[in-house]
């Protein structure tokens, strides 16, 4: 190609451009200042901003003392706890909670009282509830 000379070899993406390949660029593309002669309607892209630095430019006072001014956070709420599933939500709304469940769930009498419930059934299904013995 007239355009460049490219080095024999494995260099992978390495081009050495000759002066002659850049001037005929120039002629293809044009310049900033001249639109592309042998392209019609061709300009060369421009950059969007001319200055880069945009920290600068959004921390200098013209650009600040026209913004609207900083948002506070907002207000974050707690997540609601099922009383019945954290024992420490339960307390908190019902003190005598603890004790309750306690009374029910230690009391000897209401564990004899199921405990000869249990008995009765298991006695009556004997007496009562017998099944045919064939196999089918």
């Amino acid at each position: 190609s007239p355009f460049f000379f490219l080095l024999v070899g494995n260099f992978g993406r390495f081009i050495v451009w000759t002066e002659s390949a850049f001037k005929t660029l120039n002629e293809i593309y044009g310049s900033h200042k001249s639109g592309a002669p042998l392209k019609k309607g061709y300009t060369l892209p421009r950059a969007v901003m001319e200055n880069a630095d945009l920290e600068r430019l959004i921390n200098s006072n013209e650009i600040q003392s026209v913004l609207k001014p900083k948002l506070d956070a907002p207000k974050t709420f707690q997540a609601r706890l099922n009383p019945f599933s954290h024992k420490k939500r339960m307390l908190e709304l019902n003190p005598f909670a603890e004790e309750h469940s306690k009374a029910s769930t230690d009391s000897a009498a209401i564990k004899s009282a199921k405990a000869e419930r249990v008995k009765a059934g298991k006695e009556y299904n004997k007496k009562f509830k017998k099944s045919d013995s064939t196999f089918y």
